[in-house]
């Protein structure tokens, strides 16, 4: 079901949670549709319930998404608090007690940490994004024919004076390339390189054909978790309609199957 989202306010959190991603698809939360609730309490404060597609979600996740929700909406001038709250989730309590109570990751998941901290997950994420959206600029300029070497010589400044690149993706991830660029200090001036790693390293034209492919793998790999998060999230939280068939499983475990007898209401 969409959120409705009513009110200057409102709007304006929503924006915010745009840019708060699924660690592991590089997908925009509130286009994921995980956003369940979203409500402006006495005009300063923020109430936020979202969910995943399965009970069992990692933890590391759930933790990243939740705390991203918070930081966002806090990132208003206007909003004093905000309460972010994960439903339906084996460690829905442990993870809304870590976030709204200002807590740690690793306090609250020692056991399950393995010694790695929340920040190294998000770095080995956010390194993922970075690839999935540089793949998807260095398609789009070769589809119009730009050669390794003029590619990989390009500046930010000469990166900035291309125009809307004809393959949706490409478009859709040019200028979010770039924001990664800048916000993790990989490309700031004009006269920087725009095509690096993530490591800050400089691609050579003649490393272009086999870094595309380390690119690639990254990419089908999010594809596939993308297509299987989808899914999932469709099976269990799928609105059932008695009147084209029979009840599945989901329906039963949901409670959305109506007494013996009774009848589903009409649309």
């Amino acid at each position: 079901m969409a959120v409705q989202i009513h009110g200057a306010q409102a709007r304006d959190v929503w924006r915010r949670l745009s840019a708060v991603t699924d660690p592991e698809l590089d997908e925009p939360i509130t286009d994921m549709g995980f956003v369940e609730r979203l409500d402006i309490v006495a005009g300063s404060e923020v109430e936020i319930d979202f969910r995943l597609p399965t009970y069992w979600c990692s933890p590391n996740f759930a933790f990243l998404m939740a705390d991203g929700i918070r930081r966002a909406a806090l990132s208003l001038p206007w909003v004093r608090r905000a309460t972010v709250r994960l439903q339906d989730h084996c460690f829905a309590d442990q993870v809304n007690a870590g976030v709204n109570g200002s807590q740690d990751f690793e306090a609250i998941f020692a056991e399950m940490s393995d010694g790695s901290s929340l920040g190294e997950v998000r770095e080995k994420f956010r390194e993922k994004a970075f690839q999935r959206r540089q793949e998807a600029v260095l398609l789009g300029l070769r589809a119009v024919g730009m050669t390794p070497g003029r590619i990989t010589a390009m500046t930010l400044q000469d990166f900035d004076s291309i125009g809307l690149l004809r393959a949706p993706e490409a478009a859709a991830q040019k200028p979010r390339y770039r924001e990664i660029l800048i916000e993790e200090g990989l490309a700031c001036l004009p006269d920087d390189p725009v095509f690096v790693t993530w490591q800050g390293e400089r691609i050579a034209a003649s490393a272009l054909a086999d870094h595309m492919t380390t690119l690639r793998a990254v990419r089908i790999n999010m594809e596939f978790n993308g297509a299987l998060c989808r899914g999932l999230q469709a099976a269990r939280y799928k609105e059932v309609d008695l009147s084209s068939g029979e009840p599945e499983l989901i329906d039963f475990i949901l409670g959305r199957v109506p007494p013996a007898g009774q009848h589903a209401p009409s649309g």
